[in-house]
């Protein structure tokens, strides 16, 4: 018996030594991420992730903007944007619960109305880290659902360095999945690979990558279609970025919440969002991720704020946040109404709706004093960014 286990303890030893790999093979197949910047983006991404802290969405491109500003009476020119926007980065105080601002090109080259300060120097003042829009928007996928794509790699790199030079720190690419399209495979893995190949040339410029694949809420399917299709874009965008050489640590992720579609007849409070989404992330997020800088995406200012606080009533393993454009600025424009004398009440409203969503972060809002304009629900089918 002895015998024997001597023969094949020598025998699995020469099968072991036939296949080990060399020591060069060995010392290839270890990979060491090295980048330049690679201090500087996590540095960067924790802190925009600061506990009570979120990012304010201001990326709207000039034609969005237009359409809010037209809904307030006022006509689409640079310099009614240039005032609106200088509104948002001066607002007092800002800076204690916006720890991020994602601009739009424009922004970021912008000067304010006082000669020689820019939209740049406002934020820097404030200790909010400046972003920057890098996607050039959506367009139609052939042989598809309807479906979209999501364009702007050509050229990215050396916009990134640009952005870096003029005052960015992060960046932001938005591209989205529709679920009455279906979504088809082709929808999906294009938004995933799309998003993972940016995220790689962001860091490698210095900028910490907002990934947003953005769920619509359009549609009349249920809160457990919803997930389904989140956790499969979430599969398909963490295996790309990681065939990409992307680093979890210096990313953010601006994730659509997981809820019913917006012509569902049947809605979700707020623990029911709470709970279906932490478990999307649970299932699909890497601890190693910093934030989760949720997007608004239609959700009422009130209903935003109120699922945010509820994923926040127990301990998560990254921050927990939002990055709102419309629900941080919809009583802030029909405050403003495009009157000088409106400003410090309109910039009232937004400290007011950031120290919400900052409650929020830490778990501890409660709607008491909320206004009925602030539940008033945002959804618009088919909004373009």
């Amino acid at each position: 018996m002895a015998q024997q286990m001597t023969m094949f303890s020598k025998a699995a030893t020469a099968n072991f030594t036939a296949v080990r790999p060399s020591k060069a093979q060995r010392n290839s197949a270890v990979v060491v991420r090295a980048g330049a910047y690679d201090e500087e983006l996590v540095q960067t991404a924790n802190k925009i992730a600061s506990a009570g802290k979120g990012i304010l969405a201001m990326d709207e491109s000039n034609a969005t903007c237009g359409k809010r500003l037209e809904s307030i009476g006022l006509e689409n020119t640079e310099l009614n944007r240039q005032r609106y926007r200088e509104l948002l980065v001066t607002t007092p105080g800002l800076g204690e619960y916006i720890s991020g601002a994602i601009l739009f090109e424009e922004t970021l080259y912008q000067e304010t109305r006082t000669p020689g300060k820019t939209m740049v120097d406002c934020l820097n003042e404030q200790g909010i880290v400046p972003g920057i829009k890098v996607d050039k928007g959506l367009h139609p996928l052939a042989n598809s659902n309807g479906e979209s794509w999501c364009s702007g790699l050509d050229g990215l790199a050396q916009r990134c360095a640009d952005y870096y030079k003029a005052g960015a720190r992060f960046a932001k690419w938005r591209s989205v999945v529709s679920i009455p399209a279906g979504p088809s495979t082709i929808a999906v893995r294009d938004c995933a690979y799309g998003l993972a190949r940016y995220a790689a040339i962001a860091q490698n410029a210095g900028l910490v990558p907002i990934v947003e694949p953005e769920i619509l809420l359009d549609g009349d399917h249920d809160i457990d279609r919803t997930l389904e299709v989140a956790e499969m874009t979430w599969a398909e965008t963490f295996k790309y970025m990681a065939d990409n050489g992307v680093m979890f640590e210096g990313i953010l992720l601006k994730p659509s919440m997981v809820t019913p579609g917006a012509e569902c007849s049947r809605r979700a409070g707020a623990e029911e969002v709470a709970e279906y989404t932490l478990k999307m992330l649970n299932r699909r997020v890497p601890p190693a991720v910093p934030g989760i800088m949720f997007l608004s995406g239609g959700q009422s200012e009130l209903e935003a704020t109120m699922n945010l606080n509820a994923m926040n009533q127990s301990p998560n393993p990254w921050h927990v946040s939002f990055s709102y454009a419309r629900a941080l600025q919809n009583s802030v424009l029909k405050t403003w109404k495009g009157e000088d004398a409106n400003a410090a009440a309109a910039q009232e409203a937004l400290i007011k709706r950031a120290q919400a969503n900052s409650a929020a972060q830490l778990g501890k809002y409660t709607a008491d004093g909320e206004s009925a304009e602030a539940a008033k629900g945002m959804f618009e089918k088919g909004y373009t960014y």
